[in-house]
């Protein structure tokens, strides 16, 4: 039995310290802050209650996966998953809407059509094939395997070039690009670069291949947590008490002790030392002073900056309305969920805006209202009160630099958009949650579980995530 210390109390920590402690080893989890979750906390004001993170979980597998191999309740026991449908509507630039229902590519094809005329839905579909060859060529290297050591594989965009294409031959196309040449003007555009937006990624630089993120969507779902998001850090946080793992709240790690040239525990910022066989770094690294090697080293690109809004509505949701609306770079959220309202006469809204490098300026509360109210009839006199949460609250919570939330890995761009391996060059010191491999959103997080521990327990003969 190892003594393994994790730094932070996130989905990835957690996920990690369960299924470490379900091995057999003694964990105890570091958090600076008061509480586990992370970037999934819960905002509650005069009987409204928000998400102050992701609102809905995608790739559910990764946290069913979770459950099966930590203990005998399943995840349906511990939280309530639903599947949303209609999966999103668009608000488009010229005022049309287009909704798709969940989980269906022939439905999603059909409202293309009806949109934007016949062969349309065609042409949605052939894109969407491309990215399931994206998917199926990168889905084991870069979401269930430990990063290997030669990354040119990921460097290069999987996703296939068109036959003819000029501008595929002159480079790989961003995913603007692709957009734009495959899809085409009107708004078409937007059913893919918005949705890739969401995750913090911005498409005038994104590879192709970060159409796999709209496939995932489509093919595996979108599921809100009853209760919200929240629930689901709740019962990973009771499935790691289950297991025995230990938690210090309110105990910032200043640095990772090495000794004899490996890992060799802590030091917390009131100067106390906590030896350890192993340590698990499942924050932001900048944040910790930790002997990162080169190639261990935080990602190059600029992590996105999220803008949320928190809206208090008076008057019942109407009929038609539906959980996700895109409007752009802006996310409308309506769940139709009693924990968030006092009753049935009110509503809770929460509009997210994702603001990357070298896009437009911050938006403002103003901002935010203005692009929700095309999502939401009669918001503006429905309206009881707003707050809005910048950055500077993102970095309150979760201490990360400059309150950034990292995007998940992607394949192409020269490897810029792959995250830190989860292992160092430093024996003994691991690289867990959405700072290394696969990155971040809760999918790649929650694999961050997985693959460090099948590398403690396993060693060098692991070989990914079965």
């Amino acid at each position: 039995m190892a003594r393994i210390a994790v730094i932070g109390a996130g989905m990835g920590a957690m996920a990690t310290a369960a299924r470490l402690a379900v091995a057999g080893h003694q964990v105890t989890v570091y958090e600076r802050g008061a509480t586990y979750g992370g970037a999934v906390g819960r905002y509650a004001r005069d009987g409204f209650a928000f998400d102050t993170g992701p609102g809905l979980v995608h790739l559910p597998a990764v946290y069913r996966d979770l459950f099966v191999k930590t203990g005998k309740r399943p995840l349906e026991e511990c939280a309530e998953l639903v599947q949303i449908d209609p999966a999103v509507r668009y608000v488009l630039p010229d005022g049309r809407t287009l909704t798709f229902p969940g989980g269906s590519h022939g439905g999603a094809a059909a409202a293309v059509d009806a949109a934007f005329g016949p062969g349309s839905g065609d042409r949605w579909s052939a894109v969407l094939g491309r990215a399931r060859d994206a998917w199926d060529a990168t889905r084991r290297p870069l979401l269930e395997e430990p990063l290997k050591q030669d990354r040119s594989a990921l460097g290069r965009d999987p996703y296939p070039a068109l036959r003819g294409s000029g501008l595929l031959r002159r480079r790989p196309p961003t995913l603007a690009e692709v957009a734009a040449r495959e899809l085409g003007g009107g708004g078409f555009d937007e059913l893919l670069t918005s949705r890739v937006r969401a995750y913090g990624v911005d498409p005038a630089t994104a590879p192709a291949s970060a159409t796999v993120l709209p496939y995932m969507e489509q093919t595996f779902g979108s599921w809100y947590v009853r209760g919200g998001v929240r629930e689901l850090a709740t019962a990973v946080y009771e499935r790691c008490l289950e297991r025995k793992v230990a938690f210090e709240f309110g105990a910032a790690v200043r640095e990772v002790l090495v000794q004899g040239g490996r890992a060799a525990g802590l030091r917390l910022a009131d100067g106390t030392e906590v030896t350890a066989d192993h340590v698990v770094c499942a924050v932001d690294p900048q944040l910790v002073k930790v002997p990162l090697t080169q190639d261990s080293a935080p990602a190059r690109t600029e992590p996105a900056r999220w803008y949320t809004l928190f809206a208090a509505l008076r008057g019942a949701r109407d009929a038609d309305a539906v959980h996700r609306t895109l409007l752009g770079p802006v996310t409308v959220l309506r769940p139709d969920d009693p924990a968030t309202r006092p009753d049935a006469e009110h509503e809770a809204v929460t509009v997210h805006a994702v603001v990357t490098e070298g896009s437009a300026p911050a938006p403002t509360a103003e901002d935010l209202l203005t692009a929700a109210a095309r999502a939401v009839p009669g918001l503006r006199e429905r309206l009881l009160w707003h707050e809005l949460r910048t950055p500077a609250d993102v970095r309150s919570a979760t201490g990360s630099v400059d309150g950034r939330v990292p995007a998940p890995s992607l394949a192409g761009a020269g490897g810029r958009l792959l995250h830190p391996a989860n292992t160092t060059g430093v024996p003994g010191l691991y690289l867990a949650g959405g700072w290394a491999h696969p990155g971040g959103g809760l999918a790649h997080a929650g694999m961050t579980g997985a693959l460090v521990a099948g590398l403690i327990v396993e060693g060098a003969d692991f070989r990914g995530s079965r």
